[in-house]
């Protein structure tokens, strides 16, 4: 037995979907559509325009028009009214987004609707009240080669322009969220294109921004794949700036394509290879915590810890119950009562995770819960806890984006901080301890965006979120994230 459907959400799935430019539902230039897939069935889930260079062209003129138009001559006040009322929208239709967010990316229904959808309204709220709070500030300068002259010198923070936005698919409607939030309260306007593998509750979002009464042309939706679409507005020379979350490599294509057209501004939030940490002294709900910190939302998080080290007088305790949790965990259709964990998003995402565990048995790794497929039908993959690894395996120091953990022990907090940050990524990490002092040392010796300490997988709206290395350019949320928005004007009347 599965939840029944909204009536919207079967209007909305056996509907063609177009893609939205300036205020209008439209279809492709080219006529195209593509197949966005059930993955817990691989069946067609709904049909989508497919856009390309064209409908890129037309969207970012379509957020030029805007960008000199009616957005930027609306009131701070005005435009913070009018995210909130996005906000509550989201929260109004919380049960219909989440069941397209389960159905289009496969993560549990209940996950969706209590997190997701939550979250994404919180995002919106919270930067609603940042519209009235974006300023300039006066400056008291000196000019040593100009004795005796007084002058006037101010800042002003403006909007950066046109921004292209690609997101991914492992947090869809979320990171839609995360993305327009900050850059609808700064005044900017934006052509979102959102993954092809998930592309729907992005398309959902956009009929509730237009209901929320934000102007045409500010906010345009054009789904498409990377290759066509995603690099034509990664180079578009009217997109003053681009904000990407996805992968490493993908990531280093879009800066190279912003640096061979007009040097666009770019933020970048990119892969992990996260450690969670594990001290002898910590509490037994590190064990559970150190399974959540990987199997949340099957693995694929960006800032999943899947690398688990366990201090060694524990080591055997702490990875036998993360493993027991793994083997307790009911895998099933995110739309199925009591799913905890659903199917990979794409048959590509399932070749690949498959392909990193037949690599871990190749290089002598012990599965001691999971390492296979689970079922016949869908992309299912057991959750997976990998011991007898070696740093120099590709289980460990490649991100695998899927439910596996590899586990090692560690002796001491040096060691631990040096192996920790022997990586190429730099985007998360846990710390589980009794001793606060010894979880803030080591707190400040990972090269970490974020650290959590007794806890794993906490975000809020306020919080900055980014990485160091190559997991990104710039923060998401929080005040941190205007400035990757705006751009600083220095002032000087001499009086």
């Amino acid at each position: 037995m599965t939840v029944t459907l909204d009536r919207n959400v079967e209007t909305f799935i056996g509907t063609p979907r177009q893609m939205f430019i300036d205020g209008q539902w439209t279809d492709a230039a080219s006529g195209k559509t593509f197949e966005t897939p059930n993955p817990a069935t691989g069946e067609t889930l709904a049909r989508v325009a497919e856009g390309d260079a064209e409908d890129i062209n037309r969207a970012v003129s379509a957020a030029r028009r805007a960008f000199d138009g009616e957005w930027s001559r609306l009131t701070p006040s005005d435009r913070g009214r009018i995210i909130w009322r996005i906000g509550d929208l989201i929260l109004e239709h919380a049960e219909e987004l989440a069941q397209l967010e389960s159905l289009d990316n496969g993560k549990p229904y209940a996950v969706a609707l209590g997190a997701d959808v939550p979250l994404a309204a919180d995002l919106f709220h919270y930067m609603a009240g940042w519209a009235t709070k974006i300023n300039g500030q006066t400056i008291d300068i000196s000019v040593p080669y100009m004795p005796g002259a007084n002058f006037h010198s101010y800042t002003l923070r403006e909007p950066i322009g046109v921004v292209g936005q690609i997101i991914p698919w492992n947090f869809p409607l979320l990171m839609a969220a995360w993305k327009l939030g900050p850059a609808l309260t700064t005044g900017c306007t934006v052509v979102l294109k959102p993954a092809e593998q998930t592309p729907l509750t992005a398309l959902r979002l956009a009929e509730l921004i237009a209901e929320a009464g934000v102007p045409a042309g500010v906010v345009n939706v054009v789904p498409g794949f990377g290759e066509t679409a995603g690099a034509a507005l990664a180079s578009h020379y009217g997109v003053d700036k681009v904000a990407f979350t996805g992968s490493t490599e993908v990531g280093k294509l879009i800066v190279a394509a912003a640096g061979a057209t007009n040097l666009k501004k770019l933020t970048l939030e990119l892969g992990g290879k996260s450690p969670n940490i594990v001290f002898d002294d910590a509490e037994d709900a590190a064990v559970e915590g150190a399974a959540n910190a990987i199997f949340f939302n099957h693995g694929q998080c960006c800032v999943a810890g899947s690398r688990l080290f366990v201090q060694q007088s524990r080591f055997d305790e702490v990875v036998d119950g993360v493993a027991e949790i793994a083997k307790s965990i009911k895998l099933g259709a995110g739309m199925e009562p009591g799913t905890q964990m659903g199917p990979l998003v794409s048959s590509e995402q399932f070749d690949r995770v498959s392909g990193f565990l037949e690599s871990g048995r190749s290089d002598g790794a012990t599965a001691l819960a999971g390492g296979g497929r689970f079922g016949d039908r869908g992309y299912f993959i057991e959750p997976t806890v990998l011991t007898n690894t070696r740093p120099d395996m590709k289980v460990v120091k490649e991100e695998i984006f899927g439910p596996v953990v590899v586990a090692a022990p560690f002796s001491s907090l040096d060691e631990i901080a040096a192996e920790a940050n022997d990586s190429e990524y730099g985007l998360g990490a846990g710390i589980w301890t009794r001793d606060i002092s010894k979880a803030h040392a080591l707190a400040k010796k990972l090269r970490a965006g974020t650290v959590w300490i007794n806890c794993y997988n906490v975000f809020d709206a306020s919080l900055p979120f980014g990485g160091y290395k190559q997991s990104g350019w710039g923060r998401e949320m929080g005040q941190e994230v205007l400035h990757n928005y705006t751009e600083v004007k220095a002032v000087t009347a001499q009086l």
